[in-house]
């Protein structure tokens, strides 16, 4: 791929280092989650897989038109709307065979995750306002997902204290409104780039 410009270049760079980083939490956290039969944890580690598709899908579409650009922009707004889904699935089994997931691993699997985000955010923070809705829709990705992961430790301190499965399914429906509004974030954002793409 040719870049006409060494800031696009540094960005496909970064883009492809963050969605490496998140496909492979999404394994760790996968893992764990079904493990220790956590909600949030699962939510959030189909939460990775979705930042891992968004990433590459940006990087391949930077030679793009704005308008194509746009367009993309809104199939990243309705990929993050499935780790909404993933939450409720989730949340029904979690309903129909009750469990309480281990305080200690989901606080530090949470603190893993955080780790991870924060430094994703921080990776793309420079380059929020770069590509329009597609760096959007990344630099959202990651901070939002840090914001849950603050959540999920959380929940695993709560449970130290309070042995329910409640914390987890809060902190799992607080990524689904977070997920929910960066993806409205993204499509206005789309909106906006389709317009302006117009002759």
């Amino acid at each position: 791929m040719t870049f006409h410009h060494k800031q696009d270049e540094s960005f496909a760079k970064s883009v492809l280092f963050v969605a490496f980083a998140n496909l492979t939490y999404f394994f760790v956290e996968f893992i764990v989650a079904n493990d220790i039969h956590s909600t949030s944890l699962f939510a959030d580690s189909i939460d990775f897989l979705e930042d891992a598709s968004v990433n590459i899908l940006i990087f391949l579409a930077l030679g793009w038109s704005l308008k194509n650009k746009a367009r993309l922009g809104k199939c990243l707004a309705v990929i993050l709307v499935i780790p909404a889904l993933a939450f409720l699935y989730t949340a029904w089994q979690k309903f129909n065979i009750p469990s309480i997931p281990d305080p200690s691993i989901l606080s530090l699997t949470g603190g893993g995750a955080l780790l991870v985000n924060l430094s994703c955010a921080f990776i793309l923070i420079r380059f929020r306002h770069h590509q329009g809705s597609l760096t959007r829709a990344a630099f959202l990705s990651a901070r939002n997902d840090a914001l849950a992961n603050i959540g999920i430790i959380i929940a695993g301190l709560i449970g130290y204290v309070w042995l329910s499965m409640w914390p987890d399914l809060i902190v799992g429906l607080l990524i689904m409104a977070i997920n929910l509004d960066a993806a409205k974030e993204i499509w206005e954002a789309s909106e906006h780039d389709e317009i302006s793409s117009r002759p």
